[in-house]
């Protein structure tokens, strides 16, 4: 039996292939390089009657998205810088399929690092030292050729153990959180900024490895280095900071929630672990606070 289709209307659709993997080994002589993606592709375009009227006529299949992805992988001298490569995949797409009108890309750039033999780089093997990746999203619109790429990383887990204090907060009769002047400060980094261009030859020339590695210097500076008087004020000195050097960000985003620790009362034990003598620590899972923040310019970023 169909349904009563009069009262209702397809809004939105979007579909591709998720979860795509892949690892880039770069051979140089002797030296090797290695890259691993996680990639989603999806397409959007004239497709409703693939949904209203079970035509599939209308769609590129999903292996098709995968079969696309790992083709300019191997094409693609790219795969490494992921901004890039992304915008190969969206300009490909649109190029090929004529009733497609949007591409989106999303890429996780997994964490291999050289290993170190007797003090020097190993030529060829790699270890996972940690979790933090690299990510990527592009978008483009084929009316107007309209291109918006948002670089990140997520998963930094950073820790340091002064150097952040919380005191002087709204206080009423919910209140039971005891202002502190010095405290543990942890959270896990994500972050997340965005470059906007009608033009695709602009953003090729922008340098997104280094905007990269250089947002990362100044969190990871400015986390260590600010007297902290609470994570919105050392969170929005990042931001400004990182739209202040680099003008080709539109605008840059931070989720950081507060990972806790918690001194541990040892006084049953007959041990003084308070104040100034708090040695030990109850690492706590949850619940945990979450800030953040988006911060853009008032005019448009110099692309």
């Amino acid at each position: 039996m169909s349904a009563n289709n009069q009262n209702v209307y397809l809004k939105a659709t979007r579909y591709g292939k998720d979860l795509v993997r892949l690892m880039r080994v770069y051979r140089e002589g002797q030296t090797q390089r290695c890259t691993e993606l996680t990639v989603r592709l999806l397409l959007d375009g004239a497709i409703e009657s693939s949904y209203t009227h079970a035509d599939n006529s209308v769609v590129v299949t999903t292996d098709t998205c995968k079969n696309t992805v790992n083709m300019i992988a191997k094409r693609s001298p790219n795969v490494d810088n992921i901004e890039l490569f992304a915008q190969e995949i969206t300009e490909h797409v649109l190029k090929q399929y004529a009733h497609i009108s949007h591409a989106y890309v999303d890429i996780i750039k997994h964490k291999w690092s050289r290993l170190n033999v007797d003090g020097k780089p190993h030529p060829h093997s790699f270890v996972r030292d940690g979790e933090e990746v690299q990510t990527c999203s592009v978008v483009q619109e084929r009316a107007g050729n309209k291109i918006t790429v948002k670089s990140g990383l997520k998963n930094l887990l950073v820790l340091k153990t002064t150097g952040s204090a919380f005191h002087g907060f709204y206080k009423d009769q919910y209140t039971t959180l005891t202002e502190t002047w010095d405290r543990i400060f942890s959270t896990s980094v994500d972050c997340e900024w965005v470059f906007v261009a009608h033009d695709a030859n602009t953003l090729r020339r922008v340098n997104f490895p280094a905007i990269h590695d250089s947002v990362k210097k100044i969190t990871t500076d400015t986390f260590a280095t600010d007297d902290s008087a609470s994570v919105q004020a050392t969170m929005y000195l990042m931001q400004t900071q990182a739209l202040a050097k680099h003008a080709e960000i539109a605008e840059i985003s931070y989720a950081l929630p507060n990972k806790h620790y918690v001194g541990m009362d040892l006084s049953k034990l007959g041990l003084e672990n308070s104040g100034k003598n708090t040695e030990i620590y109850y690492p706590q899972a949850d619940p945990s606070g979450l800030i953040t923040a988006t911060v853009a310019r008032k005019s448009s970023s110099k692309l």
